[in-house]
């Protein structure tokens, strides 16, 4: 008896196409990474940072991506949709790095990291806000993209004054 590609879907659980194989279950996992990278470098921010401005940008990327975070797992829990537990590999490997640099010189390596996560965080989100298949994603994208906006002018307004050369 041949099975086909239909019955053989029939018996894949709903979980398995919400947990990783379709476009907005990729943004709720990146989402869902990113936002804990944001709250684990805002925390080590806070604690590390020589600059006010840089101590107080920390812990405004700890309350508003904490914010997100619930957020997105509401959203996803409503879904049955697995969120990570963890940030991937690459934003903890740049978690490992900012937390051996001190003074100025960790303050430069976050703010550039925080204008270029902003950049790309943005860029996901405007995708999912535009062409995401999932309407609540979607809608979730569109609310949080002002705040990643705001994010994005303030850490490069801090680039300026405290002359970091970032990527415009």
């Amino acid at each position: 008896m041949k099975t086909t590609s239909c019955a053989l879907i029939a018996m894949l659980p709903m979980a398995a196409f919400a947990a990783g194989s379709t476009p907005d279950a990729k943004f709720y996992k990146e989402a869902a990474e990113g936002g804990m990278a944001e709250v684990q470098l805002g925390q080590l921010a806070q604690e590390k940072s020589s600059d006010a401005k840089v101590k107080e940008f920390g812990s405004l990327m700890v309350t508003d991506h904490s914010a997100a975070n619930d957020k997105l797992k509401a959203l996803a829990a409503s879904k049955n949709v697995d969120l990570p537990s963890s940030p991937s590999v690459g934003e903890m490997a740049e978690k490992a790095k900012l937390e051996v640099l001190s003074g100025t010189t960790f303050d430069k390596s976050y703010i550039k990291g925080m204008v270029k996560d902003h950049k790309e965080d943005i860029a996901m989100f405007e995708k999912e806000a535009h062409s995401g298949k999932d309407p609540d994603a979607r809608a979730f994208a569109v609310a949080t993209l002002p705040t990643l906006k705001m994010h994005l002018k303030k850490i490069e307004s801090l680039a300026t004054d405290d002359s970091v050369a970032v990527n415009r």
